[in-house]
């Protein structure tokens, strides 16, 4: 895969370094002053907590405007007087529930145009399939998948139009094998996983990015949600939530199709290609169980 294109990759030294020059417009009008040069605008869905919350704050420390999507309300409401005090950047509060159609289009509607969309919300839980309740697993699907596809779509094809963009789909180490006791999300991120990959090799020419995020244990809020309890071996591999946030933009920023952070979740895409499918069962079902 090639490291740059013009209007496809921007290379950071760092996460926290300033965007407000875009890049494709200061090459195409060199005469233009940062001053006169659009600031980048981002959704970040999800943004409430976890690793939503800390993809914001980096951004906000890039000098990026937000809008900060989530259902709780004071969580969002304290997160943009934090972000405009520290780096007076504008952020809008949109609260809705993406669980809905009617939610996403109202999203939609009020975030108007931007750069940058993180679609990080998506929710888990763990036990068996035929358990659990049938609402709630659908529930799962319309955020994890039918939420994050509209979005996907509908802000890639203005992107496209624009000739640059960058989207990062958070999917998950999960997204690699089966998972029996959570078998709908990780089929969820599976289909994030499958979807972002080909988004991205559909748009890279148009100038947008498609990143897909796929973290392992993170210790975020989605634990208590999900009904999981680390073990020994999981707390040993977890990475901080803003740390994948920092490894998260820097992947987003140099356009790249896919990031697993953590040096002991890297090799899993290889190992889940080479072992069989029973293996992949017994050890996620050791894991999840």
């Amino acid at each position: 895969m090639r490291k740059t294109q013009r209007n496809e990759s921007v290379d950071y030294a760092s996460p926290h370094q300033p965007s407000r020059i875009m890049p494709e417009l200061s090459q195409s009008n060199p005469e233009m002053s940062p001053q006169s040069i659009p600031i980048e605008r981002a959704l970040v869905t999800g943004a409430s907590s976890g690793i939503g919350r800390e993809i914001a704050r980096i951004l906000a420390a890039q000098g990026c405007n937000l809008v900060l999507c989530a259902r709780r309300r004071a969580e969002l409401e304290a997160l943009k007087t934090e972000l405009a005090d520290k780096h007076g950047v504008q952020s809008e509060v949109v609260v809705s529930d993406l669980a809905s159609v009617g939610g996403v289009k109202a999203l939609i509607a009020a975030a108007g145009e931007v750069d940058i969309v993180v679609n990080n919300a998506g929710f888990g839980f763990a036990g068996s399939t035929i358990e659990r309740d049938t609402d709630g697993q659908l529930s799962m699907i319309d955020l994890n998948v039918r939420a994050l596809t509209h979005l996907s779509r509908h802000y890639g094809k203005k992107m496209a139009g624009k000739g640059r963009g960058r989207i990062l789909n958070v999917a998950s180490i999960a997204a690699f094998t089966p998972g029996p006791g959570m078998a709908v999300y990780c089929a969820t991120k599976a289909y994030v996983l499958s979807f972002s990959r080909a988004l991205h090799d559909e748009l890279r020419p148009k100038g947008v990015s498609v990143t897909a995020l796929c973290p392992g244990f993170v210790e975020t809020g989605f634990q208590e949600v999900a009904g999981l309890d680390f073990g020994a071996m999981e707390r040993s591999t977890a990475v901080p939530a803003e740390k994948v946030a920092e490894i998260a933009v820097k992947a987003m920023r140099k356009g790249r199709r896919e990031v697993i952070p953590g040096l002991m979740n890297k090799p899993l895409p290889l190992i889940t290609r080479l072992a069989p499918v029973r293996l992949q069962l017994a050890v996620a079902k050791a894991l999840l169980g």
